[in-house]
């Protein structure tokens, strides 16, 4: 295995990880129910399971 012959200098690193930014979550309103959810991902609302505007589950009570 390579390994470096000389040791990176401490500005060389915080210069690379500064370009590791968090980035805010994308939200997105649904048109049938209205609520703010995560894009692409499937949201409950009201004990249904909704995705793309379109019931796909109902929460079943025992």
């Amino acid at each position: 295995m390579p390994n470096p012959k000389r040791r990176h200098s401490k500005q060389r690193t915080a210069t690379r990880r500064a370009n590791y930014k968090a980035t805010a979550a994308t939200l997105s309103v649904d048109s049938t129910t209205g609520e703010a959810h995560l894009m692409h991902r499937a949201h409950w609302f009201e004990g249904k399971l909704f995705y793309k505007g379109k019931v796909v589950m109902e929460k079943v009570v025992k």
